[in-house]
């Protein structure tokens, strides 16, 4: 995007194309109202009142309707982007709403870019980087918890966090400054002193990454692999912990020949995998054996493997081939049809999909193997560019700390904290390349 782009006035659809009860397209920029007021049946609005009327276009003689509307006008600065924004809430069609959408190109917007309407306002200072990043968190979160957390982000709680570390570091740094440019007015700091804040600083620091494994789960979730030779109850299995028919279930060997992926929320979120029955032999076609390596990659890459076997039939030379892979794994052994025998092992645990015989135990074991975290403890969550930033920061403040245990001039250790402090400028955008700008709003979808 160039910097001409930057002040147009876009538009988009911000919501989902397909049936609704209601259509959303925003428009943002300097000539929001210029545009609107050429499609609207009316031409007067107040900031934040909701205008009923129609929308539609002159066809040289008469205003030909499109549709009945709401138009909600911001006032700039008091929008989401901090510039003019109209809102044009239409009856839910993708026709509709596609057509407003051109009446609005039409008259004077371009298409708004993937999550430019957020960016802006980033740029417009309505929010920090890490607000803007918990808006896509809040978009793309897989669970109800997650949405908590991103929520409490763009409340700004992480924002305020990294401001107190900042300000803690500016304090420090500002005593050496002016001991330095000013040695016959202030006197530098004692070496005490530096060592104590610097440390206290590295401190809060740690107190935020010792959350950066439990958000990085809530937010990409764990794999669980089913594997286990041909019809041992794999895709049964897969639908009855998703409680609905997703996976075919056959009594033909080799039916699933591709792998299932479904997502299952226990808090954080579980993509339970379907794999094909892996099995030798001269009679496998070419589908059902690319379906058996993507199998054994998925065992590979799972986070946990539930090996299942059929409990009537007993382990077989089969089973044990797959067992000897799954075992090295985080796994839980399970005997299917368990409705079909007497005598059970200790060395499994026992179900029937059929009956739905210890289902919710493996649910309460899944839960315990691979999703043992509290949610309610995170303060607030954070992804790999903050907690990158939050590392750079430590690793300088590290450096300045060891300067002033060694007595080093100030000057020099002075360096150091400057360092730690433009690492979390770029946490919170203060400083950021258009390059990690791109990357963020990238995974934006258009219209926010």
């Amino acid at each position: 995007m160039n910097i001409t782009q930057e002040f147009d006035t876009i538009a988009a659809i911000s919501t989902p194309l397909g049936m609704g009860g209601v259509g959303v397209i925003r428009i943002s920029g300097d000539r929001a109202f210029d545009v609107i007021k050429k499609i609207y049946s009316k031409q007067e609005f107040t900031h934040n009142m909701i205008s009923h009327g129609w929308i539609g276009f002159n066809d040289g003689e008469n205003f030909r309707k499109v549709d009945e509307v709401l138009v909600l006008p911001f006032f700039a600065p008091h929008s989401y982007t901090g510039e003019d924004v109209v809102e044009i809430h239409c009856h839910g069609g993708v026709n509709i709403v596609k057509k407003i959408l051109s009446l609005c190109l039409e008259n004077g917007c371009r298409p708004a870019e993937k999550g430019e309407f957020t960016k802006r306002a980033f740029l417009n200072k309505k929010m920090d980087l890490s607000q803007a990043e918990a808006v896509a968190d809040l978009i793309h979160s897989k669970t109800q918890d997650f949405v908590e957390v991103s929520a409490k982000n763009l409340s700004g709680v992480l924002a305020k966090k990294i401001k107190e570390i900042r300000k803690s570091i500016m304090d420090i740094l500002s005593r050496i400054v002016a001991g330095i440019d000013f040695p016959e007015d202030v006197a530098e700091p004692e070496y005490s002193y530096l060592i104590e804040e610097i440390s206290k600083s590295i401190r809060k620091i740690d107190s935020i990454l010792k959350s950066a494994s439990t958000s990085n789960v809530m937010r990409q979730g764990v794999s669980v692999a089913i594997v286990g030779r041909p019809n041992v109850g794999k895709s049964s299995l897969f639908n009855t912990l998703l409680n609905l028919d997703r996976a075919i279930v056959t009594d033909i060997a080799g039916t699933t020949r591709d792998v299932l992926r479904e997502t299952l929320d226990f808090g954080i979120p579980v993509t339970l995998i379907d794999t094909a029955g892996i099995r030798e032999g001269n009679s496998i076609s070419k589908v059902e054996e690319i379906g058996i390596e993507y199998s054994k990659q998925s065992l590979d890459e799972a986070d946990l493997v539930l090996f299942l076997y059929d409990a009537a039939a007993g382990m077989t030379e089969d089973d044990e081939i797959i067992w000897n892979l799954a075992k090295t794994k985080n796994n839980i052994r399970i005997a299917n049809k368990s409705d079909l025998v007497e005598n059970r092992t200790s060395d499994a645990y026992y179900i029937s999909t059929k009956t739905k015989e210890g289902v919710e135990e493996i649910r309460d074991l899944i839960k315990s193997k691979v999703c043992d975290i509290n949610p309610e403890s995170l303060e607030f969550a954070t992804n790999t560019r903050q907690q990158e930033c939050l590392r750079q920061a430590k690793n300088s403040l590290n450096l300045a700390l060891e300067g002033a245990e060694r007595e080093e001039l100030q000057d020099l250790i002075s360096i150091d904290i400057k360092s730690a402090l433009m690492a979390l400028d770029e946490l919170t955008g203060e400083v950021v390349t258009d390059e990690v700008l791109n990357n963020i709003f990238d995974n934006f979808c258009i219209g926010k």
